[in-house]
């Protein structure tokens, strides 16, 4: 019993619709790679899911560029304009330089040294001396400048500790000159308390007729 045929409409359920995606996308890259290989065809096949996720298949033997490229040849359609094509001009030559920067990077580091030879060893090797003189010449303008930042650190950190020497030995300072000014007072007060004391209240002699002696 064959399968019956469905119709040809928008799958609503959203399950199914993605299997259904997956299957007959899974089917048509089956048949692009058996009319490839079968009939020395050029096919590239792009699909986009509805999610965004793109999907390709392009012969081994061409590229999507020069399909489009060939289709644009031969429909006689502008798949795209001058401004577009100058940014993927922009683009691969952006690229390039990326890559030979990147490879420049490498040499520096040591690596990728194989292929030089003499002659680019010798560039190689100037710009290496002329970075370490550049290197040199900018560690010396930041030793001073250490220098500087080190001896302010040190006045700051001496001037902290005076201040926390001052903290810890002053109340001590002040509490002994209080005592001590209060011990001198004490006993400066007894003396200036007899002398200050008024004549009829000082300690009369023992023997008082002994004034009428005199």
């Amino acid at each position: 019993m064959g399968r019956g045929k469905i119709e040809i409409k928008r799958i609503e359920n959203s399950s199914n619709r993605q299997v259904t995606h997956s299957k007959r996308r899974s089917g048509i890259m089956k048949k692009a790679k058996e009319i490839s290989v079968l009939c020395d065809a050029q096919v590239s096949v792009v699909i986009f899911a509805s999610s965004g996720k793109m999907h390709e298949f392009c012969s081994p033997s061409t590229t999507l560029i020069d399909m489009l490229d060939q289709y644009h040849k031969l429909s006689g359609k502008k798949l795209w304009d001058a401004k577009h094509e100058h940014l993927d001009n922009e683009i691969n030559r952006i690229k390039k330089d990326n890559d030979r920067m990147q490879t420049e990077l490498r040499r520096l580091s040591g690596e990728d040294i194989t292929t030089l030879n003499y002659k680019e060893l010798m560039v190689l090797e100037e710009a290496l001396e002329n970075g370490i003189s550049s290197l040199k010449a900018k560690q010396m303008e930041c030793v001073p400048m250490m220098r500087k930042h080190n001896e302010m650190l040190e006045d700051e950190n001496r001037g902290l500790q005076f201040k926390l020497r001052q903290m810890h030995l002053n109340p001590m300072d002040d509490q002994n000159v209080l005592e001590n000014g209060d011990v001198y007072h004490h006993q400066q007060g007894v003396g200036d308390y007899e002398y200050q004391m008024p004549f009829a209240f000082r300690v009369q002699p023992m023997q008082p007729n002994l004034q009428d002696r005199f």
